[in-house]
């Protein structure tokens, strides 16, 4: 099972500097994505069924132009759900989730969500980020019990370790790398999760978003901010985690999870 995960900082304006080449090219079985900024009625949705994704769910902001989550799936999902139910997360469009039954007899069936968690640009936003990052711990604490094979994959707008920045020490105090929202990722994946490229890459330094300024992206002046992680249940089958630096439809890049399902 082939899964992406992309930002894509605007999914029509990534259509128009060739994401559906790209998404064709790459051929996940899933793709989750991020930072939609469009609702399904703004979108030509024939261009992603063209593309080879007859299923597809969208999940956008109260607020037009802002935030969303979306997935796209070459095969039908048994179920999808749309948010958390909790009123202070869903409104605007940060959690989606799609789940695939088991293929087979000895098969194990598959849950995706594609998240966007906040960032924390002012003290307001901040304040709303750890809130939200608290409800989701819970949340996700009460689905494991149901849903164990999950797959969280998005932009969790944190580096987790400073082999996950390019300047640790300068931006030790900047929203993204603090302390704080360190240890809750630290947690988050003590709590029953695999960073599934740190799994398998223990040692590479390796981005996956960098700022339009100052020419970061061709500096390699990056943070790694998305994550596809994966529930314990399912660790003997990472086969594949990597990150696809080449792709530059948006200041993300796309990452890459293979699960032998």
């Amino acid at each position: 099972m082939k899964i992406a995960s992309y930002n894509v900082n605007g999914i029509r304006a990534a259509i128009n500097k060739g994401f559906l080449d790209w998404l064709k090219a790459t051929n996940p079985d899933v793709i989750c994505l991020q930072e939609i900024k469009a609702n399904k009625e703004q979108l030509d949705l024939e261009l992603f069924e063209n593309a080879g994704y007859p299923y597809h769910y969208w999940f956008s902001a109260q607020k037009k132009g802002y935030s969303g989550v979306a997935i796209l799936s070459k095969t039908k999902p048994e179920n999808v759900v749309y948010g958390t139910g909790i009123d202070s997360m869903d409104f605007e469009g940060r959690n989606l989730r799609a789940d695939f039954p088991a293929s087979s007899a000895d098969g194990k069936a598959i849950s995706v969500m594609s998240l966007y968690l906040p960032s924390g640009t002012n003290d307001a936003r901040l304040e709303h980020k750890f809130d939200y990052m608290d409800r989701f711990q819970d949340y996700i604490n009460q689905l494991k019990q149901d849903i164990p094979n999950l797959v969280i994959c998005g932009d969790y707008n944190i580096c987790h370790n400073e082999i996950d920045i390019h300047n640790p020490k300068g931006l030790s105090n900047v929203s993204g790398f603090l302390p704080a929202e360190r240890k809750w990722l630290g947690n988050f994946i003590n709590s029953g999760f695999i960073d599934s490229f740190r799994h398998l890459n223990p040692e590479t330094q390796t981005y996956s978003w960098w700022s339009y300024r100052a020419n970061a992206r061709n500096n390699n002046k990056g943070w790694r901010l998305d994550y596809a992680m994966v529930a314990e249940p399912l660790q003997q089958n990472i086969n594949r985690a990597v990150i696809l630096t080449q792709a530059v439809h948006s200041d993300h890049c796309p990452i890459l999870l293979e699960l032998d399902v």
